[in-house]
């Protein structure tokens, strides 16, 4: 089973809650595919006991066979190309703008001429290890890199069928995010009570909703903010599965790098239960 956590926006706990479900379980995975600001194996210590450098394909022109046709710019949906046509007898140019492609790999393949080649750019790095019996993995963007979905895609190329799979998405709506949830067989969306949690939860219900992907909410920091939270779940029909208490002890344990289910073990059963409702599609 893959569980995605997500949420509408940073800083809701979502982390929090993927770090503690997953060690609430047996036979656990964990991929923290927050590739630009990976930060669950600050809680997990994991042992990295291997690292590999990741690519994307971006096109090469070979002068010598391109006649500047401008195929290549025309298939190119993410204006990584721009062909400049030759004029008064002097040859043109092919620009390639490598942060702006997505390795589709479209150009190349309906290049006429056959002149554009494909080659690695590296993107970043993935490392996996293990962690107290739970397997692990994350991804880091190379810094000033424009798109992380590419490394996402590798990070969860460990994903092992025969475990339970926990993945930490990055927090928004936008693309690295819906490539990290999809597959998912659940989606557990984290937020917290307050007019921008639920701006932004709101968001990512649409998205999941277009995804079909099913999902329920587990709110944290839940006696702060006001009760607009909870009637815009039961408005909807969304399942609330775990409600997080404001605890100045639980932030303080997460502030030096510990778990709740290990600085206060009296929550495990409260993980272990979310991970039941889930596992059963049995929701409050």
């Amino acid at each position: 089973m893959i569980i995605s956590v997500a949420s509408g926006k940073g800083g809701t706990g979502k982390t929090t809650v993927a770090v503690n479900l997953a060690l609430s379980i047996k036979n656990a995975q964990f991929f923290d595919c927050d590739v630009e600001e990976p930060n669950a194996h600050i809680f997990l210590k994991p042992q990295i006991n291997k690292q590999k450098k990741a690519y994307i394909p971006v096109p090469e022109i070979d002068a010598s066979k391109c006649i500047y046709c401008g195929k290549c710019a025309k298939v190119c949906v993410y204006n990584a190309i721009a062909v400049l046509p030759g004029q008064d007898g002097e040859k043109g140019s092919t620009l390639i703008f490598p942060h702006l492609c997505h390795g589709c790999g479209a150009c190349s393949a309906l290049c006429p001429q056959g002149a554009i080649k494909e080659v690695n750019r590296e993107i970043g790095v993935t490392e996996s290890g293990d962690c107290a019996g739970i397997k692990f993995a994350h991804g880091k963007l190379n810094i000033g890199e424009a798109m992380s979905p590419p490394l996402i895609r590798q990070v969860k190329e460990y994903i092992d069928p025969n475990k339970t799979v926990i993945i930490d998405a990055p927090p928004g709506t936008s693309c690295p995010v819906v490539t990290s949830v999809k597959g998912s067989d659940f989606c557990v969306l984290v937020t917290e009570p307050t007019p921008f949690g639920l701006n932004d939860l709101i968001l990512a219900v649409e998205v999941l909703r277009k995804l079909k992907i099913p999902f329920g909410v587990v709110i944290n920091r839940a006696d702060l903010g006001n009760n607009k939270t909870e009637e815009y779940c039961q408005k909807e029909d969304i399942s609330i599965l775990m409600r997080i208490p404001f605890k100045k002890e639980i932030a303080i344990a997460y502030s030096k790098g510990e778990p709740m289910v290990k600085a206060f073990p009296e929550y495990k059963k409260d993980f272990q239960k979310l991970f039941d409702m889930i596992r059963n599609g049995k929701f409050n």
